[in-house]
């Protein structure tokens, strides 16, 4: 007897468009198998290809599933929660992340089935995914309009040079899927390389990326002052959290609890720069603190760092005993770690 092949099957929104005779099977079938070829998802592509309408997908899909369709033209866009996602993923499963509740992320699809994308924000954002079902036409036409305003955002800044700074050896070593996350994500690249130089040149001690409701703002503390630096979309601060975790080895997907890690800058051949890394859930996002120290501030001597004759000679004598303790305070960026350095440093060298 003849071996039968097994009939390939359609997924649940293609079965239906099918039952409502929108499509016959044939059709269904091979737009199904095309969709995978050309890596689209299936309402993409029968939308794109003009062999049904958006608003007629949409309808049958909300009766189907029992998904209400939602307006998406009534939300305000500004506060979308596209950065917890790369622009990267959003692209490929033409699907944005629209608002958080807790630890539910809902994100606006046009096929309620398309459980690829779900899963992969939540893989990718360590939150539970809810679909929210919009229009075809109008969910391309607002990813379209949410990505490119936060890119010319970012564009706003003079960047030059900025490709070429060399985040440290250590990248290269990063996961696959972490540095898949970070690969079309230039423009958050670009926007914290343009930060992490310019603090370093103006002689900043610490940075601060500090989420708020309705902006995203990064201050430098110079002489131990804070001061504003520059101002970001709101839905960027999740992707900038992101790129910095990664940076400093910490854990992506967790945002309930304060993380510490290190990363380095490498500005030239011989300029390097390292940063101490803390993260802080907050009401709106995670505030990151990078500490800057700079190893070459050790080297200046002491004579450099402003003591008096009486201080820098009983500090000098101290050091140099066999047992007991250097205790050192004082306020941010007065000096400590550059002072307890240089210590390290005369001690080091005879």
């Amino acid at each position: 007897m003849a071996n039968m092949a097994a009939p390939m099957r359609l997924s649940g929104l293609a079965r239906r468009l099918v039952n409502e005779g929108l499509l016959n099977e044939e059709q269904a079938l091979n737009a199904q198998t095309a969709a995978k070829e050309a890596k689209q998802p299936f309402v993409t592509y029968l939308v794109n290809h003009k062999i049904l309408a958006s608003a007629d997908i949409a309808a049958i899909a909300s009766q189907e599933f029992g998904v209400p369709l939602f307006d998406v033209g009534a939300m305000n866009l500004e506060l979308a929660a596209s950065g917890l996602i790369s622009e990267k993923l959003i692209r490929q499963h033409n699907a944005l992340p629209l608002y958080e509740r807790g630890k539910r992320l809902y994100v606006a699809v046009s096929d309620p089935t398309n459980l690829q994308a779900l899963d992969e924000f939540q893989f990718n954002t360590g939150m539970n995914t809810f679909p929210v079902l919009v229009d075809e036409q109008k969910l391309s036409h607002i990813i379209e309009k949410v990505l490119d305003k936060t890119n010319e955002q970012l564009d706003n800044f003079d960047d030059e040079e900025l490709d070429d700074i060399d985040l440290g050896p250590d990248e290269s070593d990063l996961s696959e899927e972490k540095a898949d996350a970070n690969v079309d994500d230039t423009p958050v690249v670009r926007f914290i390389n343009g930060i992490l130089t310019t603090a370093i040149k103006s002689g900043a001690s610490d940075i601060h990326f500090e989420p708020y409701e309705k902006k995203y703002r990064v201050r430098t503390r110079i002489d131990g002052m804070l001061h504003e630096m520059k101002t970001a979309p709101v839905a960027l601060g999740g992707r900038i959290a992101a790129r910095l975790k990664v940076l400093s080895r910490l854990n992506i997907a967790e945002r309930r609890i304060p993380q510490d890690g290190r990363m380095r800058l490498k500005l030239s051949k011989n300029k390097t720069i390292d940063f101490r890394v803390n993260t802080c859930p907050t009401l709106f996002g995670e505030k990151i603190v990078l500490r800057i120290l700079d190893p070459t501030s050790a080297q200046l001597g002491i004579d450099a760092l402003g003591y008096e004759e009486d201080q820098k000679q009983i500090f000098l004598e101290t050091m140099h005993k066999p047992y007991g303790m250097v205790l050192v305070t004082g306020p941010t960026g007065s000096g400590k770690t550059v002072s307890l350095y240089t210590a390290l440093n005369i001690l080091n060298t005879g």
